[in-house]
């Protein structure tokens, strides 16, 4: 496997990991606002690259045939097998940014939300329906042509919840269906990498992983303890997620072995 990585602290772990593991990658800069690699890769097999750093590097790999090369998920949101286990899934209100002024009430109640899509347009977070509305207010103010890329979008879809509150936070790693490793990344109000999980916890994700078979060759799956019981958080990329505490020799053990024919991007 080719591996390709641009230049992040998270990505300086996952090249100690393939030293020692003595897998060769290069190192690359994208672009702003074409997407192109500099230097640009030699590609030796476009059926066997694989590209770790921003989620933008998806446009490359696209645009280049690259296998895996970023596994892109769908929204978790409208995995009908995961919607009994969605931390407020049931209850979950969805606009599109252009909708959030008319019909989101100026209540001054506190809304948790993100993008529906994974694209890192906006972290999850708590957020007042002021600001909520103020936020909206802003991008809607800007022609479409003036917003960046990877920035909201008057069509952005968001998901709102009803702020839940949480014991603990963790992050796994799926690859061909079966959890690889996990780091928990949050106690309360804190945040803590640790490489460790509750057994239950462990065996929640396992069930998540098995109730939606091939949702995608590698994910990251976030669940968390809360006081109705664990719950899923949602799903990332994970060519573009934080590694936290996770075992990157156990993980880039796993994606080194995908070839094309058993992955597609």
């Amino acid at each position: 496997m080719q591996w390709i990585l641009q230049d992040f602290e998270d990505t300086r772990k996952m090249a100690d990991a393939l030293d020692r593991l003595e897998i060769p990658y290069t190192w690359h800069k994208v672009v702003p606002f074409i997407g192109e690699l500099t230097p640009p890769p030699s590609i030796n097999d476009p059926n066997a690259v694989v590209m770790f750093g921003s989620y933008t590097l998806w446009r490359y790999a696209k645009a280049n045939d690259l296998k895996p090369g970023v596994f892109k998920i769908r929204p978790f949101v409208h995995e009908k097998p995961w919607h009994p286990f969605l931390l407020n899934g049931a209850d979950a209100l969805f606009l599109t940014l252009r909708d959030v002024p008319e019909q989101l009430p100026d209540d001054g109640k506190s809304w948790f939300l993100r993008p529906v899509e994974d694209s890192k347009e906006e972290p999850g977070q708590v957020k007042t329906t002021g600001e909520i509305i103020g936020l909206a207010n802003r991008v809607l103010a800007l022609e479409e042509h003036e917003i960046p890329n990877g920035s909201l979008r008057h069509d952005t879809e968001l998901m709102f919840t009803k702020p839940v509150r949480i014991f603990k936070e963790w992050r796994l790693w799926a690859v061909r269906d079966e959890i690889v490793t996990f780091s928990l990344y949050k106690e309360g109000s804190r945040v803590v990498y640790r490489h460790e999980i509750d057994e239950d916890a462990l065996i929640f994700a396992k069930e998540l992983v098995a109730a939606n078979p091939d949702y995608a060759p590698a994910y990251v799956i976030d669940i968390c303890r809360t006081d109705g019981g664990l719950k899923m958080l949602e799903t990332n990329c994970i060519n573009a997620a934080g590694f936290y505490a996770a075992d990157l020799l156990k993980l880039v053990s796993s994606i080194d072995e995908f070839s094309d024919g058993r992955a597609k991007s």
